[in-house]
């Protein structure tokens, strides 16, 4: 490369002195912004409408963090669920550090909340009222005039609005769109500490999408550093063919003329020609600009693409290789985990133990009797009428109140006496199974001890 010396001490948008370099990107244009747009708005569309729209009358979306209820894609979970929700983070988790060692930070540059929005609505609406980068850049030095005090005025109230409607959006997702809707329709006076934590949070968004930026991905975010870790020669990433773009210029025999519009259109300022970094979130607006330049100067483009490091060492023509695959191929097992494991929990949860300080009670010459306290979770949306079933013995089952009928969402607790014959008991403790059933339909199996007393005649 043209400068051997490629080792940063700090972030690309601070000086020597610990100051802040502004940015000013130039607005990208090509066919990966393009695909960046649309997948941008499908996830904005999917942020705003996840939690408003509704499911059988519940929405698609709720993480009710303070009555520990969530629901998943129309699927509700409650605090007893913490094995399946920890099942479930874990494998998250791990889904992460499989995709990132498979296909680099695409998330950052495609998915992320803090891209998607700095990107696709603050710095396009930043565009539209200072133009791109150029324009921008040179505005700082621009004599104050009225017209520019509006459009500053105007295009920060607007970034004020848009801050408040983010903050009320994620809101929903909290509580729910009828409980917003009804915030909204009282007086402010009745939610004066809900109302000032939006204010507080919403200038917060305000703050960061207006002047802190793109230093959340490079100062804050630690996935960027996570990156160094989790990357290695065979991932895929956003990178520049050295070997083809080297040497650099114009009159040089490299693709490379050194334009810099590489730099230019870079939202984090860095040059990729030197490597890959943490402040790289895979946008691809390089590629894009690169691709303009490469078809004004009749060169072959690509010369910044999707590749590995390896695959630009050795001339590989995919990016496909045999590790990529088998990593991919996990991957989808892993979102096939995650779905089945959301669609397949049972409706309800049952908790069956012996009456706490109890032991057996005789029923006559032949039979015996444990007392139990029952509890069942109902976790769907609907009221279950539910029968409960002896499996394992001959035995008779008497519950206090005669029925069991498990309102939606609720809790329904119980006692029952269990009478079994002598003859049927193995030894002290001797294993019973019951089934739960709806409308003839068994949905749990759950055993339990009978106890028995301690007498050889009956083993």
């Amino acid at each position: 490369m043209k400068d051997k010396n490629t080792y940063r001490d700090r972030p690309i948008n601070m000086d020597k002195d610990g100051g802040r370099k502004w940015i000013y990107a130039k607005k990208p244009i090509g066919k990966w912004y393009k695909w960046r747009t649309f997948v941008s708005w499908f996830w904005l569309i999917f942020f705003v409408l996840a939690p408003i729209i509704k499911i059988n009358g519940h929405p698609f979306m709720l993480l009710d963090i303070i009555n520990r209820k969530f629901i998943i894609f129309g699927i509700i979970f409650w605090a007893q669920d913490t094995v399946i929700l920890a099942l479930l983070m874990l494998s998250f988790v791990l889904f992460i550090v499989l995709f990132t060692v498979t296909y680099g930070r695409i998330w950052c540059g495609w998915a992320c909340p803090q891209t998607i929005f700095l990107e696709m609505i603050f710095r396009k609406i930043e565009y539209i009222f200072d133009g791109s980068y150029r324009k921008s850049k040179s505005s700082k030095n621009d004599s104050i005039s009225v017209w520019n005090t509006v459009k500053f005025i105007l295009k920060h109230f607007i970034f004020i609005a848009i801050s408040i409607t983010i903050t009320n959006v994620f809101l929903v997702w909290f509580i729910g769109f009828e409980e917003l809707l009804k915030l909204l329709s009282d007086p402010i006076n009745q939610h004066t500490t809900g109302f000032s934590a939006m204010l507080i949070i919403s200038g917060i968004f305000y703050w960061i999408y207006s002047f802190f930026r793109e230093q959340i991905c490079t100062m804050i975010c630690p996935y960027g550093r996570m990156q160094g870790v989790l990357l290695d020669s065979k991932s895929i990433i956003v990178a520049y063919d050295y070997k083809r773009g080297e040497l650099r210029g114009a009159k040089n025999q490299g693709d490379c003329i050194d334009c810099k519009q590489c730099i230019a259109v870079c939202p984090t300022g860095i040059d990729i020609r030197n490597g890959t970094q943490l402040e790289c979130i895979n946008c691809t607006a390089c590629i894009d600009e690169c691709n303009i330049v490469m078809e004004k100067v009749k060169k072959p483009q690509n010369l910044i693409r999707f590749d590995s490091i390896e695959g630009i060492e050795k001339g590989h023509k995919t990016i496909w290789n045999t590790r990529n695959k088998a990593y991919s191929f996990v991957l989808l097992v892993l979102i096939a985990f995650f779905i089945v494991t959301l669609f397949t929990r049972p409706i309800i949860e049952t908790t069956i133990l012996r009456t706490p300080g109890t032991l057996f009670q005789e029923r006559g010459e032949n039979k015996l009797s444990n007392i139990y306290n029952i509890k069942i979770i109902n976790k769907t949306y609907d009221d279950i009428p539910l029968t409960m079933k002896l499996e394992s013995h001959q035995g008779k089952v008497e519950l206090a109140g005669g029925e069991i009928v498990v309102k939606k969402h609720g809790l329904y607790e119980s006692v029952f006496v269990l009478t079994l014959d002598k003859n049927q008991l193995s030894g002290e403790n001797t294993k019973v199974e019951f089934g739960i059933y709806a409308e003839n339909e068994l949905i749990e199996n759950y055993e339990i001890s009978f106890v028995g007393p301690l007498d050889s005649k009956y083993k």
